[in-house]
């Protein structure tokens, strides 16, 4: 993988000085392997959507906001308990067998590792719940975003 600076990195890199503080809002991405389009049609989107949702009943997080791209995954939420590292593998391992199970396949769906970034006390976090929910209008994919239908946000 390349950085924004143009230098290559590992998944691993991304792990390096990442800190789980309970009360901290982070945006979470991640990326399925080879950027496939995993998540482009109805049936394997909803079902990202489903387990988002799922995860987001537990007491480990609140999800504030979400939306599931056809190859990746951005997920705005308030840690309350246990790791990222915790929540990003509970997400990834349910939803990569329930989407093998629904095409009959086996084997990763997504790459190793995920970005994370702290939300900043000073930011809006309802402006990051809809710079995160308008992707798929940036990536050209709808014209409005109600005409998407794999988004959620608290405030939206």
């Amino acid at each position: 993988m390349k950085g924004r600076n143009g230098m290559r990195f590992h998944g691993r890199d991304l792990r390096k000085g990442r800190i789980n503080l309970p009360g901290q809002t982070y945006v979470l991405t991640c990326v399925t392997l080879n950027r496939t389009a995993a998540f482009a049609a109805w049936p394997s989107a909803s079902l990202l959507a489903r387990e988002i949702y799922q995860i987001g009943q537990s007491d480990a997080i609140q999800p504030l906001a979400w939306v599931v791209m056809p190859d990746h995954l951005h997920w705005l939420v308030q840690l309350k308990a246990g790791s990222l590292n915790q929540l990003m593998q509970r997400l990834k391992s349910r939803s990569a067998i329930a989407l093998n199970r629904l095409h009959g396949t086996r084997g990763a769906v997504w790459q190793k590792g995920y970005h994370d970034r702290a939300v900043r006390n000073e930011e809006d976090l309802r402006n990051v719940a809809r710079y995160i929910v308008a992707n798929p209008l940036r990536a050209g994919l709808v014209k409005r975003i109600g005409d998407y239908p794999f988004w959620d946000a608290t405030w939206l």
